[in-house]
């Protein structure tokens, strides 16, 4: 093998030598001809599935009461739509800029939406992927309030000047009918009302507009005449306004915390003001002023008393109290307290017609981090249990995994064990935002997702046929003790805040076996189990990583040649030979007073009860070492079938047989080398900064130190410099200072040529591009691996490359991926006489020939490049630079369906792939800048074309990059619209329908449209036809279902009317029976009497 000569690091470009190997390049060729590959970049193609998660930074709500659809919007631009479990949507603005309302057209498959930038838009939502039809942009005016009657067109948009304007939503252009704030207030006063706060027609009477004013002032405005009807006045600003059903009275509230009820025909004082939350004094005086209600709503129920639920209004000597929904029926008042501030609520209800009784069954709550519905039905109002995927920010995200094509036992493991996880207390109905279908295409593979969090806690979510469900929450903090306050904080902690995050985690799937690493040095192992346990004492091993060159004493670990082998208990660490119960304290400080052999936290010394599902297995921890705390882990991996688990850090590397619960490596990176080390580095000891976990947390990206946000996002090399894309050749320098295990890779190889067997090993990938080898020795049968201890032999590098490694995987001859070897699950707690038998992993025996003595390949890919080497030979048979000016974030080896590839995502924001083993460039798309390094830290690719982010704090975005799920996508989505009959108008009577009363409707068309009410200003507003036109929503809905839908409605609408038409002629004729009758009466009575008998 060729030697390289690394001369320098320097802005994050590693050199490799000039010279290049003809002999490589023919034994490429060669291999070329053996190997026929089958991915093709036709197989490729990139492109958004779901996204799953809370909505990052809500800002508005609506609700479709037929469809039963909720729509959200958020601060950043973003709609998302949510139906029964399952039917999710996302859609986003152009612009970016908040939503600040959205308006269901009610079952008609549309949405209007306004936005902080002065733009109204209207989405088609009868295609599976919403689409703007129209946009109309105010020039001159900031949009305030928006309303749109149910069944009509035309939409009241509310100003700051207090002007209310009318738009038509069918063709998106504004009438000429204005309503002007100085002709709806009254002329004497002498100051502008302040912007329209609300806006909303009669509910018996459509002609009547009411008109809320910020300063307190409320119009109830006649369309037809355009004039003011009555005026209402109050002397604290208006937050908000609600009709009765009855259109005869309408409640405001305000910013002293009351609410004002008022009859329309007595606008000179309230008929009631009522203050929900003050103090009233004995004395007869007003209450003390409260803080204002935001939002106010007034439902009435047929049977009972009407419910007034509203947020806001507390007394301002509740102070650090949490937000509350408060719900008035009858007599009765209840104070909801919710976990976040309130961002908007809705109150649910049976009929979408606003002059019928309201039947109010729930509460939906929009808050800044969650979505509560509770439900107003049952006493105490019991929450619904929400079924979506809402909680995944419950505990920041800090790390994250994603796994296709898992055992089709692992779901409904995790799911038996979690389903007795659930919270308690719920409401026993159904959740009642159930509209859409679930689309007909899925994928048939399951799919699991693992999350990592702030506080300890490991996520296992079913992540199959683009959905999100929660399967598991596994607390690792429940291992330690937990201090009792702040000030009580342990003083060898190292970081500053959330000691327990979960900063790695390593996953098989087969076995269940889980390993995860936390910031504060630590490493656990889980197996799962059906059965609880009680554990007196949690296996504990402590770990003395070396700290300089010459504090390591042993001369089998790596000292020697790369023959040496180690046995355990060699090493100089007094703390590496048995497991212990709990941090030894004997040598907690050093002669010189350093703290010294102590880990970062303090183990659980009270027995653990752990419930089925994941249990601890080994505890191991890294101690302070003279005064120096542990550097934090930056690469773990586990094999179940060696029993093994390898974690690194900048000091070196260790592993740890679990099984035996012994350390059996313990060295720097430098004696991995042995005398190869092609660095020549000096002893060096870690630096003393503190490490704050603030870096793995989303809220504190943007603050922290520069070091630290440098660190590489990748779960196998959580130590490469970022900074590399901001040129900081410091940074590089100090990266060849200090080499860091990056990444590891359990396998059975081939390390010499006459070897006919592949023997067990370990590959170890560092921070400067250099992957060794380490040949392990592990006993053959189940007895003898619990009592003879695992052999270890350092065979030094193996190939370098340019550029920290980050993935590194096993081909056979014939360039298929060799699966990592593993040991199937079996239930840990079981008598031994009952256990079953593991089926352990069997040594492969690799096919070789006289001519082409390769029987395996070694790929590695680094963060400059990817290389295949041939083995045991050790010739790298192919090389490709996947990047010069920028960096590769993220690397896996994927299994697809046509055959084995690279998948990359680089920080300039390119998504690549390449095919195995010639590394062949197969897709490179410009898909996503990397503007966070939450995105860099959470992005993994997986199996079948799957890849995922956190584009959020709160939301997981999903991505394919193979053509056949792009092609599939739009049978995958589910379908938010669905064909509903729009539920019957209210009875309105005999007398009522033939003497008049009930609602009163009114011919908008006749009052708003071009013919009488003119042409609006042009330079008013803008319009921006959407991508479509109306086109568009009629191609959206197209094929037989769509055509058969639209007509369906299209009967139902033309018989609903002719059996409107039928009523009102029955009706008819029954008054002119009627009429006869008594006529005729009348002529019987009087038909035999002369005129003066009259």
């Amino acid at each position: 093998m060729k030697k390289f000569n690394i001369r320098k690091v320097l802005d994050g470009l590693t050199a490799a030598s000039s010279s290049s190997s003809s002999s490589n390049a023919a034994s490429g060729n060669r291999e070329n001809d053996m190997i026929q590959e089958t991915l093709q970049s036709e197989h490729f193609q990139l492109c958004k599935t779901v996204r799953h998660g809370f909505p990052y930074q809500p800002s508005s709500m609506a609700f479709d009461p037929v469809q039963k659809i909720l729509a959200i919007g958020t601060q950043t631009g973003a709609l998302r739509l949510f139906g029964q479990a399952g039917v999710e949507c996302y859609c986003q603005h152009e612009s970016g800029s908040a939503v600040i309302q959205l308006e269901f057209l009610v079952n008609e498959g549309a949405l209007v939406s306004a936005l902080a930038d002065d733009s109204i838009h209207l989405w088609n939502l009868r295609q599976k992927l919403p689409a703007i039809l129209h946009s109309l942009k105010f020039n001159r005016e900031r949009i305030t309030f928006c309303h749109l009657p149910f069944q009509s067109k035309w939409l009241y948009v509310g100003t700051e000047r207090g002007n209310i304007h009318i738009v038509n939503v069918e063709s998106f252009t504004l009438s000429g009918y204005v309503i002007m704030w100085n002709k709806a207030i009254e002329l004497s006063s002498k100051t502008h009302p302040g912007p329209v706060v609300h806006i909303s027609d009669n509910p018996m009477d459509e002609g009547k507009l009411l008109i809320g004013f910020e300063c307190g002032i409320v119009v109830l405005w006649d369309l037809k005449s355009k004039k003011a009807d009555y005026r209402y006045s109050y002397d604290e600003a208006i937050h908000s306004v609600a009709w009765h059903h009855e259109g005869k009275q309408f409640v405001c509230s305000h910013s002293d915390g009351t609410l004002t009820t008022w009859n329309i025909r007595a606008p000179a004082k309230p008929a009631q003001i009522i203050t929900p939350h003050g103090k009233q004094p004995k004395d007869g005086k007003k209450p003390e002023p409260c803080k204002p209600i935001l939002k106010v709503e007034y439902k009435t129920t047929r049977a009972g008393d009407p419910f007034m639920i509203l947020c806001g209004g507390l007394s301002y000597d509740t102070v650090g109290r949490r937000a509350c929904l408060t719900v008035m029926h009858g007599k009765s008042t209840a104070v909801l307290e919710m976990d976040y501030p309130i961002v908007d609520f809705l109150t649910l209800c049976e009929t979408p017609y606003p002059n019928d009784f309201q039947e109010p069954y729930a509460v939906v709550v929009l808050l800044e981090k969650d979505l509560v519905l509770i439900d107003l039905a049952q006493i105490g109002y019991p929450i619904f249990e929400n079924p979506y995927p809402l909680s995944i920010h419950e505990s920041p995200v800090t790390c994250c995994e994603y796994f296709a094509d898992c055992p089709a036992e692992v779901i409904p493991a995790l799911y038996s064990v979690g389903s007795r996880q659930k919270r308690q207390g719920f409401s026993k109905k159904e959740w009642p935002i159930n509209g859409g279908n679930w689309g007909q295409g899925t994928l048939s593979f399951s799919e699991i997702i693992i999350t990592g969090h702030a506080d300890g806690s490991i996520k296992f979510w079913d992540a199959s046929a683009l959905m999100l469900q929660v399967l598991y929450k596994l607390k690792t903090a429940k291992v330690f003790e937990k201090p009792r306050s702040k000030e009580e904080k342990y003083s060898t902690e190292i970081v500053d805040e959330d000691p327990f995050a979960i900063q790695i985690l390593s996953w098989c799937p087969e076995s269940r076996v889980l390993c995860v690493a936390g910031v504060s040095a630590h490493v656990i192992v889980y197996r799962f189990s059906k059965q609880e346990v009680t554990t007196e004492v949690v296996q504990l091993l402590e770990v003395r990583m070396p700290c300089e060159l010459n504090e390591v004493e042993s001369p089998e670990c790596g000292g020697e040649q790369a023959s040496a082998v180690t046995t355990p208990g060699t090493s100089s660490s007094p703390q590496t030979s048995l497991p212990q119960s709990h941090p030894s304290t004997s040598s907690n400080n050093s002669s010189d007073g350093l703290r010294d052999n102590v880990p970062c936290l303090k183990v659980r010394s009270s027995p653990l009860k752990q419930s089925a599902g994941y249990q601890v297995e080994l505890l191991i921890q890294l101690v302070w070492v003279s005064g120096e705390p542990p550097q934090q882990i930056t690469s773990l991996a586990v094999n179940s079938a060696y029993g093994l688990v390898a974690f690194g850090s900048g000091n070196g590397l260790a592993v740890v047989d679990y099984l035996q619960k012994t350390l059996i490596v313990n060295v720097s990176t430098a004696e991995l080398y042995g005398s190869t080390d092609p660095h020549h580095r000096q002893p060096h000891s870690p630096r003393k900064t503190r490490q704050p976990s603030a870096g793995l947390c989303d809220g504190n990206d943007a603050s922290a130190a520069p070091e630290e946000k440098c660190k590489s996002p990748t779960t196998d090399a959580r130590d490469n410099s970022f900074s590399r894309s901001r040129s900081s050749s410091v940074t590089s320098i100090d990266r060849e200072s200090r080499e860091v295990i990056s990444s590891f890779n359990f396998c059975d190889w081939l390390s010499k040529k006459s070897e006919s067997v592949a023997v067990p090993s370990l590959w170890v990938g560092t921070s400067l591009g250099s992957m060794l080898a380490i040949a392990l020795t592990v006993p053959s049968t189940p007895e003898q691996r619990m009592l003879q201890p695992v052999g270890v032999s350092f065979c030094g590098p193996v190939v370098r490359l340019k550029g920290g490694i980050l993935r590194m995987a096993q081909l056979d001859a014939s360039g298929t991926l060799l699966p990592h070897v593993y040991e199937s699950w079996y239930e840990p707690n079981a008598p031994e006489e009952e256990r079953e038998q593991p089926r352990r992993r069997r040594p492969t025996s690799p096919s070789s020939s006289q001519e082409n003595p390769d029987c395996q390949y070694a790929v590695v890919c680094s963060e400059k490049q990817a290389k295949v080497v041939a083995l045991p030979s050790q010739n790298c048979v192919y090389e490709h630079n996947i990047t010069e000016t920028s960096f590769v974030l993220r690397a896996d080896v994927v299994t697809l369906t046509t055959g084995v590839g690279i998948a990359c995502f680089c920080a300039n924001g390119h998504i690549m792939t390449l095919s195995l083993p010639s590394l062949r460039p197969l897709l490179d798309v410009n898909y996503l800048p990397l503007t966070d390094m939450r995105i860099a830290r959470t992005f993994c690719f997986s199996n079948q074309g799957q890849a995922l982010y956190l584009t959020s704090p709160t939301e997981i975005q999903r991505i394919t990059y193979i053509q056949e799920t792009c092609d599939n996508l739009q049978e995958m989505l589910g379908e938010l619209f669905t064909p509903v009959e729009t539920p019957e108008a209210p009875n309105r009577g005999f007398f009522k329908g033939l003497f008049g009363g009930g609602a009163q409707s009114l011919d908008r068309e006749d009052l708003f449209g071009e013919v009488s009410a003119g042409k609006a200003s042009r330079s008013l507003a803008q319009h921006i036809p959407g991508p479509g036109g109306m086109e568009g929503m009629k191609g959206a809905a197209s094929g037989v279902v769509g055509e058969l839908a639209r007509a369906r409605i299209a009967l139902d609408e033309r018989g609903q009317k002719l059996g409107e038409l039928e009523e009102r002629t029955a009706a008819m004729m029954a008054s002119g029976e009627s009429f006869s009758k008594h006529a005729h009466d009348i002529m019987l009575k009087y038909k035999d009497k002369k005129w003066y008998q009259l």
